[in-house]
């Protein structure tokens, strides 16, 4: 079920302490941005090593090595830190926990192969013991660590297949065939296949639990044990990390899940996963704080690189709960967003440069999704110099109305339907976004501007920005968005959608000549709309005012 890949590799060399060359390239990663990045340091660890065949793992593929990976940690960890080395070979095994002060560093020609029994991943309790939620173990996990790595060129693989299901429209005729073969169950609707019987029930009886608002026992959770699925790498409330160079593939669900976290570092990695991969996210930093990602090579079956704004931990101090992140040099293939920042953003976002990236096939590339009760403030955030390519839906997506679903469906949604309701500390509010120097070729809308009524989209700039599209710009409630200098080439329709929307300005640049309509508003509230050296003589209509839209909301100058 896996795609072939071609990627031409990075050569580095690994030494145990970091190397000044290392510590220069992430300083010049850390500087010359719109906001003040803190320091970023490198994990450091003693020279001291640790093989995992030295504890008794056998590489056959065959014997599980979950209680060497254990032992080997643990003798690091007694001996006050160093690195767990796991040479080339096939190791299978179950969940690994890390601690303080280690370096996992798997070896090129190393194969981690995760367990695909389901029970060696029990039901766990949140680690701070407050929670009453359950969740499956972790592959890897690690809570409360600090300075700790995971280096080298092997791969980390998830055995997901067992645990995910598919939907037929994912796959050719040949590979649902395939898949139906081996094994598992189809829904009753013949469009999905569950791994078993129990998985597809589960989903029914957590929905019935739901809506009766019982609470869920640990018997409960054990009647979803084939449903739930574990994450490949959650580290939770850990401090000074450094991901360098291995590949993860194939997670159950996330696959790099870092929660509560400060100073992160995710540098030359590469995770994979088949396009059917729901929820396959690959980098998913929640409610993290001084982070650096670049270099890595992504393509999954859901998210791309997203950022999580949820609760922060006791230990962080009061702010916004994703602050100051670099994003650049990644390149991006199948995901539902090349960057995201969503769904839930009540914990709010400030402080975030994506610059330097290439998405090629994502569903939607820049993707900006929250919801009415998920809602923060997310504030301060810089793109420069994106390039994309063959982009499903939008290029370029913020939307307040996420209603979950997958972005085809979310893209069919009617922009003019606004209804106001109350606000409130969930309601979402989106502003401050500079967006330049960014080209895409193809795509079906070039930009989707969707605030709420209660609660406009302000201060957007995009400056620079070129999109050959299926569709133009749709600009629905929002407050003062301003493009200068940009080249918008939709094959139909308006040019500019204006949809109860104000204080919107078109300086100068590019569009097609002849297009159906170039502006076109809707939406009483709809004012201020200037077009500046805009040459709108070989438009076939230059404006289009909806009935109840003032005669002079648009102004040419």
């Amino acid at each position: 079920m896996f795609r072939k890949y071609t990627v031409i590799a990075c050569i580095f060399v690994f030494v145990f302490s970091v190397s000044a060359g290392g510590q220069k390239q992430l300083k010049d990663y850390c500087t010359n941005l719109p906001f003040t990045m803190p320091e970023m340091k490198e994990p450091q660890f003693p020279n001291r090593t640790f093989s995992i065949m030295e504890y008794g793992a056998i590489a056959d593929g065959h014997t599980m090595n979950t209680k060497p990976f254990a032992d080997a940690i643990a003798a690091c960890v007694q001996a006050g830190g160093g690195t767990v080395l796991v040479p080339p070979g096939t190791w299978l095994t179950g969940p690994i926990k890390l601690e303080s002060n280690i370096n996992l560093h798997v070896e090129k020609g190393a194969l981690v192969q995760f367990s695909k029994n389901i029970d060696d991943y029990p039901f766990v309790q949140n680690p701070d013991g407050r929670s009453k939620r359950f969740e499956r173990t972790p592959l890897i996990s690690a809570y409360k660590a600090s300075n700790i790595a995971f280096t080298g060129e092997g791969v980390f693989n998830g055995a997901g297949e067992v645990w995910r299901y598919v939907l037929r429209e994912d796959l050719t005729e040949l590979q649902w065939k395939a898949l139906t073969a081996s094994g598992g169950v189809v829904s009753a609707n013949g469009e999905e296949w569950w791994p078993s019987k129990e998985a597809i029930e589960a989903e029914q009886f957590l929905k019935s639990i739901a809506q009766s608002k019982k609470e869920l026992t640990m018997e409960d959770y054990e009647k979803t044990r084939e449903y739930l699925r574990p994450n490949l790498v959650n580290i939770i409330q850990c401090n000074d990390i450094l991901f360098d160079g291995p590949t993860f593939e194939n997670s159950p669900k996330y696959h790099i899940l870092p929660v509560q976290c400060e100073n992160l570092i995710i540098r030359n990695v590469k995770v994979f996963a088949p396009v059917s991969g729901k929820n396959t996210d690959a980098i998913d930093p929640a409610a993290c704080r001084n982070v650096v990602i670049y270099n890595c090579l992504i393509d999954v079956g859901d998210d791309g690189i997203c950022l999580k704004p949820g609760t922060i931990a006791e230990s962080q101090m009061p702010g916004p709960s994703c602050e100051n992140i670099v994003v650049a040099d990644c390149v991006v293939y199948h995901a539902h967003g090349g960057f995201v920042i969503g769904s839930g953003s009540y914990g709010g976002a400030r402080n975030v440069s994506v610059r330097n990236c290439v998405f090629i096939g994502t569903d939607v590339g820049l993707r900006f999704k929250s919801a009415r009760d998920r809602g923060g403030v997310i504030e301060n955030i810089f793109f420069d110099g994106i390039q994309m390519r063959e982009i499903v839906t939008d290029a370029i997506l913020f939307d307040m109305y996420y209603s979950g679903g997958a972005p085809d469906v979310e893209a069919r949604k009617d922009l003019t339907i606004r209804k106001a309701e109350g606000v409130t500390n969930r309601t979402p509010q989106f502003k401050d976004f500079y967006v330049k120097n960014i080209v895409c070729n193809g795509a079906d809308r070039a930009v989707v501007i969707n605030g709420l009524p209660e609660m406009s989209i302000k201060n957007m700039n995009l400056e620079n920005v070129s999109i050959t599209s299926k569709r133009g710009v749709y600009i629905a409630d929002a407050d003062g968005i301003r493009l200068n200098g940009c080249r918008i080439v939709p094959q139909s329709g308006a040019v500019f959608n204006v949809i109860s929307s104000r204080n919107v300005t078109v300086n100068g640049g590019s569009y097609p000549a002849a297009a159906d309509v170039f502006v076109k508003v809707v939406g009483e509230t709809s004012e201020n709309i200037r077009l500046i050296g805009v040459d709108l003589k070989q438009a076939k209509k230059a404006v289009e005012l909806d009935a109840n839209v003032r005669v002079h909301a648009v102004k040419q100058e």
